[in-house]
């Protein structure tokens, strides 16, 4: 959590704001002939599929004729997009099946309402859709999108996706399941790629797990009196051990390479260097090979740490009622199953009390947040509350909506989180931001453009038979 100041009123002067505001104007003109030629671009693509279907039509082997065909039109057109032939037959694939099978999107997208990356996602979740359902689908995706980033709305039009297929999400993960496997795929300058596929719930664990790890390294490495960077006597950091000497009383290049490899003495690893090499580690040794916080007696801070998930999911679901997907916030559906495993296992519960009409969180049964308050407000997020982010809560920081420095009050209604990035952004620039009733925020940008941020919905609402009156309080 973080209050306004550093910067102040933000960057830039009004004459600044000014010319932004051309730029974003200049922006809209851009982008409005981007998608008109984008839109021109998948409908001459598709009419060079329906030529080749119709140039097989009177073909005693049509599929083989019809093949044939279509390479020979993307190899024509594949002069005038500067591109492979290979590449212009699958492009005219992908436009054949967009205008065919998905004319309300294309009928969206040319109104304006929704952009090319957003037909993209409709097009790639839609296709586990039956053709019955996928005008359906259509349409709530189509809700969906339109005021939305494409990455916010994608795990959303998953779970929409997921519902409408005729077999459960249950069903085919346990039958995915089986193909879990590792695997090592070979790359050049002596290294590899280590893959490993998993249920989603389990990688992403393991993600969360190497990255507060690697966080706790990097922390610990620029504190000056951590264990592992403090030097005895003779110069040496506890458990590392002293270089060897040569027969002529010089330290080997390998045993340097050690005391430097295995100390904090300028460590510059990225995050992603060290998550790697904690990898490792924990696969090879069981454990890492330093923790700045152990202290001989056990595990340290960094042996203790455990990954963190968080789940949503509808207590019908939980009940074995709704076989229907959870959502692993931030990242994809994860099945019913495992959503109950997790939650049999879990050591506590938050309930949520939701709105009774519009079914938004209202409260969970000084400056900083009760860990209640933490709880309500990560279920109530699930995410950056910046217009287009997707980091997850579990990964942002909660910031007071008006700064405690300027009375504002540390009560879940001025509240929300904010990933470092954007969190940033709010207090150094000019962008502003006031939070309404069920955790909706209103974004100002620098030039008074004005985007509204809605709390994501919650998979299960709790409704009162009666809506509360006037005098009844919410909870």
């Amino acid at each position: 959590m973080h209050s306004n100041g550093g910067l102040g009123s933000g960057i830039g002067s009004d004459a600044d704001v000014d010319a932004l505001a051309q730029l974003v104007a200049d922006a809209e003109g851009a982008a409005d002939d981007a998608r008109l030629a984008q839109i021109r671009e998948v409908r001459v693509l598709a009419a060079a599929g329906a030529l080749a279907e119709r140039q097989a039509s009177g073909a005693s082997e049509r599929v083989k004729a019809r093949e044939m065909a279509l390479r020979g039109i993307a190899a024509e057109l594949a002069g005038v997009f500067v591109a492979t032939d290979r590449t212009l037959q699958r492009r005219i694939d992908e436009a054949r099946d967009l205008v065919d099978n998905y004319p309300l999107t294309m009928a969206a997208w040319e109104a304006g309402r929704i952009v090319r990356a957003h037909v993209r996602v409709i097009q790639e979740v839609g296709c586990i859709v039956p053709a019955a359902d996928r005008a359906e689908f259509e349409r709530v995706a189509i809700e969906k999108c339109e005021g939305e980033t494409p990455n916010r709305v994608r795990d959303a039009l998953r779970m929409l996706a997921e519902r409408l297929h005729p077999r459960s999400f249950t069903e085919r993960h346990q039958e995915a399941v089986t193909g879990r496997c590792v695997r090592v795929q070979p790359g050049p300058d002596g290294m590899s790629d280590l893959i490993a596929t998993l249920p989603t719930v389990i990688a992403d664990g393991i993600v969360d797990r190497l990255t507060r790890q690697a966080r706790e390294i990097i922390t610990a490495r620029a504190q000056p009196d951590a264990p592992a960077a403090r030097a005895d006597a003779n110069g040496a950091a506890p458990g590392i051990p002293a270089a060897r000497a040569d027969a002529n009383g010089t330290e080997t290049d390998a045993d340097t390479a050690i005391r430097v490899g295995s100390s904090f003495v300028d460590d510059a690893r990225t995050i992603d260097q060290v998550r790697a090499d904690v990898f490792s580690d924990l696969l090879l040794a069981g454990t890492p090979s330093l923790d700045p916080t152990d202290a001989g007696d056990g595990d340290g801070t960094l042996g203790a740490i455990r990954a963190h998930v968080q789940v949503a999911v509808s207590a019908l679901t939980l009940i074995g009622e709704d076989e229907g997907p959870a959502d692993l916030a931030g990242r994809s559906p994860i099945d019913a199953a495992t959503a109950r495993e997790l939650a049999g296992n879990t050591t506590s519960w938050a309930r949520l009390l939701t709105h009774p009409v519009t079914g938004t969180v209202l409260e969970c049964d000084t400056y900083r947040p009760t860990n209640a308050m933490i709880r309500l407000l990560r279920a109530r997020d699930r995410h950056c509350r910046f217009p287009g982010c997707r980091q997850p809560a579990i990964r942002s920081e909660i910031d007071h909506t008006i700064a405690a420095s300027d009375g504002g009050a540390t009560r879940v209604r001025n509240l929300a989180h904010l990933c470092k990035r954007h969190h940033d952004v709010k207090h150094h620039t000019r962008w502003h931001v006031r939070q309404l009733t069920g955790g909706r925020l209103v974004w100002t940008s620098p030039t008074g453009r004005v985007y509204r941020e809605d709390a994501p919905p919650p998979l299960v609402t709790f409704t009162a038979t009666d809506p509360p009156g006037p005098e009844t309080p919410p909870f």
